[in-house]
This record gives structure tokens, sequence and C-alpha cells, in this order.
């Protein structure tokens, strides 16, 4: 399908009719999707994102990176200069391959490393083999992450609620802590929170939860690293056209309509996030450290 990007999103234009907003058909996916399978396809900035060189000869590490945010960070990176090994579900490997194209036509090293961050010993290799392939690592973007809504506390098991905080923060906690011996002064970690810390949605009791630890961890890891000169901070994506929406993270009735209620009146795109991805990874953002960039469509985080 089409992607709908903005061209070129260094042109100034109108937000609100930058990308589509609602009405957008109804569709739902098998989880974990695929966003070539979405209506309208998503933009991760396939043919939009320019680099200037921030990120020249970085080593980053992309979780999620074959779709929504995680894709559009691993793109961005890349055009900004940095190779990239990109962490996935073996099931999401259609729209990883596109991604691994993407990154080696701007000229850097793609390093595919699917599996399930779910799995202390695979989050242990994965920083490992991304150091192995790469020669070193001094960028972390924790992006991946689940989300299932439920009208009621008594419609999440215990295995959702451990999925979703295995993926969203056991994972997280993991790969910091594999990372954080071999990062050197002046590498970043980026963890990805959400609007829901702060105005948590009565159905995703579970997703709201994780992204409320996210927000608490990375401050309190921002101090305890940053006499070593390493920075940490976090995104917090409003509503986002992302896969993660259309299996199950939004109830299917409400996707005509998603992110139609924010002041710019649509969800934003992937390609949206990448420029504060790149900003936080970026020596430009050298004085910042246990902050939360909020990308929210308009919607105060407090």
């Amino acid at each position: 399908m089409k992607i709908h990007s903005s061209k070129n999103q260094y042109e100034m234009q109108d937000p609100t009719k930058q990308y589509p907003g609602p009405e957008f058909p109804v569709q739902t996916q098998p989880k974990p999707g695929l966003a070539r399978e979405m209506d309208p396809k998503p933009d991760h900035g396939e043919e939009s994102y320019r680099g200037f060189g921030r990120l020249a000869g970085r080593k980053a590490l992309v979780t999620g990176a074959d779709s929504g945010i995680g894709r559009a960070a691993a793109i961005a990176f890349a055009r900004e200069g940095a190779d990239v090994a990109l962490c996935y579900l073996p099931s999401e490997e259609p729209d990883a391959k596109e991604v691994v194209a993407l990154i080696e036509q701007a000229g850097r090293k793609a390093v595919p490393l699917p599996g399930d961050i779910r799995d202390e010993a695979f989050c242990a290799g994965l920083v490992a083999d991304t150091r192995g392939a790469l020669g070193g690592l001094d960028i972390l973007a924790n992006v991946a992450g689940y989300q299932q809504a439920r009208e009621s506390i008594a419609e999440v098991t215990t295995e959702q609620f451990d999925e979703t905080f295995k993926t969203n923060v056991y994972a997280l906690f993991w790969i910091c802590k594999a990372a954080l011996p071999h990062l050197p002064p002046g590498a970043t970690i980026i963890n990805t929170a959400s609007i829901q810390a702060y105005k948590p949605s009565p159905m995703l009791l579970d997703y709201a939860s994780t992204k409320a630890a996210i927000v608490a961890f990375t401050k309190s890891l921002a101090k305890q690293v940053a006499s070593k000169g390493i920075r940490v901070n976090a995104v917090a994506p409003g509503p986002v056209w992302t896969p993660l929406q259309v299996c199950g993270g939004q109830p299917p009735e409400k996707i005509p309509h998603f992110g139609g209620q924010v002041p710019l009146g649509r969800p934003g795109q992937p390609a949206e996030l990448a420029p504060i991805y790149v900003l936080l990874a970026s020596q430009e953002s050298s004085y910042v450290t246990g902050e939360v960039y909020g990308v929210t469509g308009g919607n105060p985080l407090c």
C-alpha cells in the first residue's frame, strides 16, 4: 500500500493536515502485526527523513526496529551516519528486511538480530552480538513494547500482565544492565515511555503501569550513571499509527477514530518521532539527562 508520507518534513506545513487523520478503515491483525498490512501504511521516514551526519561513526542497538517508532529511529540513525543492530520478533521478518535494506541504502551496516526480549538470556546475548558485529555500542534505543486493551481488570489475565511487564519493563532492565558495562562516556540510552504513564486510559491498565515504571526507571538510572558521562532519557508518545494499535492495542471499533481526540486531530506517524530519538542520541543534547520528551499531538504530559 502507498505510504502517506509528508515527502518533506523540513518544509513548513499545516501539522493538522500533514498526515492522514480519522476516519480510518476498520482493521485488525494477529499480533504482533506488520506495518506493510496497515491501511494507510505508516510513514517511518522512508521517503522523507534526511540525515545531516549527526551520528557519524556511532553504533546503535534498536529494539522493535521492524516497524513503528523503532523502525523510524533505526532509519534515522542510519541516515545520520550510525551503524544499526535491529532487534525484532522472528515473525516480523518481512518488515525487518525492508529496514535492513533501507539502512544499507544509506551506506551503513545493518545487523538483524531476531528473538524474544522476554528471555533474559536472549537480552544478554543481544548486547553481546551487537558489540561483536558493530565493534562496540554507544546508542541504545529501547522501543519494543506490548499493549493489549481490556475493558476491565477482570479481563486482564496473569499471563497478559506477565507478558506486558516482561516485554516493556523486564527486557528494558535486562538490556540496560547488560549494556552499561560496555558503554563509553558520551553514550546514550533512550527509553520509550508513553502519555499513558501520566494520563492512563482505563482499558490499558497493565500497559500504563509499565510506562509509569519506565519513567521512574529512566530518571533513576540517569542519576546513577551521570558521573560516568552516560545520559539516559525517554520519549513519551501519544497516539501513534503503528501495528501495536491494530493487533489488540485498541479495540477494533476505536480504530476508525484513533488519534482524533488530540488537539492536532490525528495520530502521529513514526517519522514524527524519529527526530527526537536522533536529538537524544546526538551530542546536541549533551546537557539533557533524566528527561521525558512528550510527542503527543498537543496533549500535555502533566
